[in-house]
């Protein structure tokens, strides 16, 4: 007997993941990770402004969540 919606479900889900990583992210475990810095990035200093434009960042975050979107359709 299915007492719950499916999208209901995986919005459960989705929550459950991302307090998940919140907690992770507040005790330290992604500071190893240097995703905002990646070679490619482009960085404009000047002496009052500072420009950052995280172009190779977006395209990683991009292919993994593409990635992960296409093992869930499965």
């Amino acid at each position: 007997m299915n007492l719950m919606d499916p999208t209901a479900k995986y919005l459960i889900g989705i929550g459950l993941l991302l307090i998940f990583a919140g907690i992770l992210w507040q005790l330290g475990v992604f500071n190893y990770i240097k995703l905002g810095r990646l070679p490619g990035d482009i960085i404009i200093e000047r002496e009052s402004t500072k420009i950052y434009i995280p172009i190779v960042t977006c395209l990683v975050l991009s292919a993994l969540m593409s990635l992960v979107s296409l093992l869930f359709r499965k």
